[in-house]
């Protein structure tokens, strides 16, 4: 009689009487820690003492530290001590590049702000030398800040592009096309022409970064010149954008000119029947909010600070969210801003529903949180590749300090990231396993190039402010 199934028992019993620690473990590239871990996936909680493994920009295992530690080995270790790891933020809708335009004018009506100062301003000086330094500044500024993916709709994106990949940021890209002269455009033609140029030859091998269409928005692009571009990007299979019901202004216009709402407007076009990043969406009214969860394609993005500021209105996002849309945030253009603070918006978020609303409850923490990292890459079409710190997604995270003193007592640590944490307190940003940021200090851009490039830019409209050449705020 043989022996060998009797030695093959005796071994699986050996091996069972190992220490996990002795068995073979498999490799990473990096584990990361955090003495509070947040996955934001739906019902995921919050795990104490926990590690994220990473291999080759995906995330391979979440758990316990000691299970992690167990199963995997690897050569580089970010330490967990007194941090919170939790996905990178998203950042649905902004205009990077003006950043340059910060504090240029404030305190106007919109239409003042965009006709007499943003227009012209725009006009005048935004090239690809604009667009590189202020990608450059406000790259720094959202990387600094703890937001790991963008989606930014404005001019010169191949510029941009280069910019982000040399900053780390995942991005996608709008090229942006509007019916009137706009920067190194004559108008629709030129600008339709441009991006379908960049949607279908921008490559990058990375897949950080994504090519768009980026049509301004239904009262400054005419019917035919959206469903040409709802057909290209179809075509392409490309992602679409735009502003949509952002202010009363622009719906009365849409009523004046086409007795419609923006909203009723771009659906009868088939638009909300093909994924679209809206931003703003100030303005729906129940029976749109219904057409949008019905169809579940389109992703509004909240943009509390820059909607307060311009006073463009309050969003429904309770109800939305509670219609089972999901919902974004962004953080806009810094010049209606005037920063890139995603934590400013988390905040605000949370509090002026409340205030809106005469109810507390609404928009607790931990739905405020999941809008700016889970929820908002679904608004975006990538909640399949990011937004939570889940097996096969791609490692962008973040990790925040707990040593302050704001932070003292902490009892829910959800609600301190959205009542009390800010960009201050992120000390690592990571996107598709690269460190961008560390112990607080940008590693990808160098902080006195960045500020001497802006510096060039603002003193050309600090003269031209001087000149007179848009006018004398009051």
């Amino acid at each position: 009689m043989s022996s060998l199934p009797l030695v093959r028992s005796l071994f699986a019993l050996i091996l069972l009487a190992l220490p996990v620690s002795a068995l073979a473990r498999d490799k990473a590239d990096m584990i990361v820690y955090g003495d509070y871990v947040l996955s934001m996936e739906k019902d995921g909680g919050v795990l104490r003492d926990g590690a994220v493994a990473i291999k080759d920009g995906v995330i391979m295992a979440v758990g316990p530290r000691a299970k992690i530690n167990a199963q995997y080995k690897a050569a580089k270790k970010i330490s967990g001590t007194d941090k919170v790891l939790m996905p990178g933020l998203v950042n649905g809708h902004t205009h990077a590049a003006m950043v340059l335009f910060r504090g240029m004018a404030d305190d106007m009506t919109l239409i003042d702000w965009l006709q007499n100062y943003i227009f012209p301003m725009e006009g005048k000086f935004v090239d690809a030398d604009f667009v590189r330094a202020g990608a450059q500044l406000a790259c720094w500024e959202m990387v600094r800040g703890g937001t790991t993916t963008i989606v930014d709709m404005y001019f010169y994106p191949r510029v941009a592009a280069k910019v982000y990949e040399t900053c780390g940021i995942r991005a996608i890209l709008g090229a942006p096309m509007i019916d009137y002269p706009s920067p190194g455009f004559k108008g629709w033609d030129d600008s339709f022409a441009a991006g379908k140029d960049f949607v279908a030859n921008f490559k990058d091998p990375s897949g950080k970064l994504i090519p768009a269409f980026a049509p301004h928005g239904a009262y400054t692009v005419s019917p035919d010149h959206l469903k040409e571009v709802l057909a290209a990007a179809k075509a392409a299979k490309a992602p679409l954008m735009m502003h949509v019901a952002e202010s009363p202004s622009e719906m009365a216009v849409m009523k004046e000119r086409y007795h419609n709402t923006s909203v009723r407007h771009i659906a009868g076009l088939g638009m909300l029947d093909y994924p679209l990043i809206a931003a703003h969406m100030v303005w729906p009214d129940e029976d749109e909010m219904d057409m949008m969860a019905l169809g579940g394609k389109t992703g509004p993005i909240h943009n509390p600070t820059s909607n307060m500021k311009t006073a463009a209105g309050f969003s429904p996002v309770p109800q939305m969210i509670a219609k089972g849309i999901n919902v974004g945030l962004g953080t806009d253009g810094a010049a209606s801003n005037n920063d890139l603070d995603m934590w400013e918006e988390i905040r605000l978020a949370a509090l002026i529903h409340k205030g809106k609303s005469g109810d507390a409850t609404v928009m607790p923490a931990d739905t405020v949180l999941a809008m700016a990292t889970r929820m908002g890459a679904a608004a975006i079409g990538l909640g399949d590749v990011i937004g939570s710190l889940s097996p096969g997604k791609r490692a962008d995270m973040i990790q925040l300090t707990l040593t302050s003193p704001r932070m003292e007592p902490l009892y829910d640590i959800e609600s301190h990231l959205v009542y009390v944490a800010g960009s201050r307190d992120v000390v690592m940003t990571m996107v598709d396993g690269q460190v961008l940021m560390q112990n607080g200090k940008v590693r990808t851009l160098k902080a006195k190039t960045v500020i001497r490039d802006a510096e060039v830019q603002a003193n050309k409209i600090r003269a031209a402010l001087k000149a007179g050449e848009t006018p004398a705020k009051n």
